[in-house]
């Protein structure tokens, strides 16, 4: 692996890799840790001692229940200990776990437990989830339904407080019907023993299915491995030098069923860190949580700092107690591009770093991390983690271009998924026979070894016989002053093969033209660039991770007006 001159001196270009279930960084941390505290939820809080005992009287009930190695279990929960002692208690019943969004809606739960064959699913009794699982449930061929109350790890007084004030009004008091193998999560953990159970797992087999839309087409299981999440947690471990064995708080508030945050959960586990957890980012109760957890490590993406940066920005004239961010030393930014000012921002509010990476669902999720404490290029994913070989090859012949030039990029490394689940040929079309897995995102490299995504393949646009990445004209438009936010798409054209069309939102308060925003296009970009036709739009649509769905921007439309005054490049 060539390293480039900013390649952190303190990160080992190579690493020795535990060869071991992923479920030992609990046992380990427990052992070396056990009165620590592994998890903040609210005003409750669990030892590393308690966590690893209810993972294993977790994992004796599920055996309990004829769950046997190999077989799958579906976690539907928001963060919450209960989905900590559910994931670590599944594997060490040497079972394979799959996260199921709680967001879903009942088709796409029965969809996920009907592909992966679960055969328990866990789930939440607040009515809307607990309701959705049990309409999945029915058309599946899910053996039990484990439902847990958000309160059940609360102290008493808090549990007690909960039952009277909040309970009922929040819907979490539920009727549940033992006949359809539906079961409470407290009875199946009750009088099981605290000991480990007796089960060999294999470093080497599946830990977890963990769907996602791939680097194409239709969801999918990606098949990460215990030896794959292991070595990713080694690779941030070793990347983030300067952690402290017991020390750290690790932040919470991304989802722990989508692969980032999942990894960051174990990379916390692996150190003996607290946890500190929020079942969702709510702006007002995340600023609280900072101020009083005083977390060291706040893993997010852009739309959470840019929004912490307002509500910051805008308090008034110090009146009003601003949160303290003075704790926050580290901060690793993933899902999407983070914008400089963004990070500018919220560097000076927390005097801490914020560095922007890269990965997908295929391995583990992390290949790229700026380096924390050296040389940030804004813009760029960074650089590659140990042992993480990176390839940008030519579109057509599969060659390497040189730095500068953008292709195709391919990952190899040890974080590298099985495969897709039950999907052998989707496998092969995304990895080659000597392990290099296709990211399908366009980027390039330059002469420091910085890498920097272009944008997905499956979104590049074909116009004219020219290709016009969507990233690069919706960055030009960003920089429109009135412009708040942009998405830039191909509509299908019978003459040039597809238009390009930039779908707008406008700063509060502000008006402008379509004609504007191409004019202002036009002065900064190539002829066959500039947006054909302008939408403006209230907002743009965004997924949980608020990334922005282009598919649900004018989903099947095609674009008839194919000739426009001002066109003025060749057709091909």
């Amino acid at each position: 692996m060539e390293l480039g001159p900013h390649y952190p001196r303190e990160v080992p270009p190579h690493l020795t890799y535990p060869h071991m279930p992923l479920q030992r960084v609990l046992e380990d941390s427990a052992q070396r840790h056990p009165d620590a505290t592994s998890t903040i939820f609210f005003d409750a809080t669990m030892t590393y001692r308690e966590l690893d005992r209810e993972a294993n009287r977790f994992a004796h009930g599920l055996a309990g229940l004829g769950v046997e190695p190999g077989d799958r279990v579906a976690i539907h929960l928001p963060n919450s200990p209960q989905l900590l002692v559910s994931l670590f208690g599944t594997l060490k019943a040497g079972a394979i776990a799959t996260m199921v969004n709680p967001l879903y809606e009942q088709r796409e739960i029965a969809w996920q437990l009907q592909d992966s064959g679960a055969k328990v699913m866990v789930t939440l009794s607040q009515q809307d989830l607990l309701r959705k699982a049990i309409d999945a449930q029915q058309e599946t061929h899910l053996h039990h339904l484990v439902v847990t109350n958000i309160k059940d790890y609360f102290p008493p007084l808090l549990k007690a407080l909960f039952t009277m004030a909040k309970e009922k009004k929040d819907g979490h008091r539920a009727v549940i019907d033992s006949s359809s193998g539906q079961l409470w999560f407290r009875s199946l953990l009750r009088r099981k023993p605290v000991s480990p159970p007796d089960v060999t797992v294999d470093p080497g087999s599946t830990a977890i299915l963990q769907y996602t839309g791939g680097t194409t087409g239709l969801p999918k299981a990606a098949e990460l491995t215990h030896d794959n999440l292991v070595a990713n947690l080694t690779q941030i471990r070793a990347w983030l030098y300067d952690l402290e064995d017991g020390r750290e708080n690790i932040f919470l508030v991304l989802p722990l069923f989508h692969v980032y945050a999942l990894t960051c959960c174990n990379l916390a586990i692996s150190i003996a860190a607290k946890l500190t957890l929020l079942p969702r980012f709510e702006l007002s109760g995340t600023m609280k949580s900072i101020d009083k957890n005083r977390p060291t490590i706040f893993p997010g993406i852009p739309a959470m700092y840019a929004a912490i940066n307002r509500s910051l920005a805008h308090e008034d004239g110090g009146k009003k107690k601003q949160a303290d961010l003075s704790s926050v030393r580290v901060c690793v930014s993933g899902s999407d591009r983070l914008p400089g000012e963004v990070k500018q921002d919220f560097e000076a509010l927390s005097g801490g770093k914020l560095v922007e990476g890269y990965g997908l669902t295929e391995a583990s999720p992390v290949t790229h991390v700026n380096p924390i404490y050296g040389l940030n290029k804004i813009g760029s994913i960074g650089l590659p983690l140990p042992d993480t070989e990176v390839r940008i090859v030519d579109f057509e012949t599969g060659e390497d271009v040189p730095p500068g030039e953008t292709g195709e990029m391919w990952v190899r490394g040890p974080q590298v998924m099985k495969g897709y689940w039950n999907n052998p040929e989707e496998t092969s079309g995304v990895i080659s026979p000597d392990g290099w897995l296709d990211t399908g995102d366009v980027a390039r490299r330059d002469d420091d070894g910085y890498y920097y995504i272009v944008d997905r393949m499956k979104d590049v646009i074909i116009t004219g016989g020219y290709n016009v990445f969507p990233r690069e004209v919706e960055e030009v438009l960003n920089q429109f002053p009135k412009v708040s936010e942009v998405a830039v798409k191909g509509l299908p054209s019978r003459i040039k093969g597809q238009t390009i069309k930039a779908y707008v939102v406008l700063k509060e308060n502000e008006k402008a033209t379509a004609a504007e925003i191409r004019e202002f296009a036009r002065d900064k970009l190539a002829s066959y660039k500039v947006p054909h036709k302008v939408e403006f739009l209230p907002e743009l649509p965004r997924s949980f991770m608020r990334k922005v769905l282009k598919r649900k921007l004018d989903e099947g439309v095609t674009d008839d007006d194919d000739v426009s005054e001002d066109d003025d490049h060749p057709v091909t």
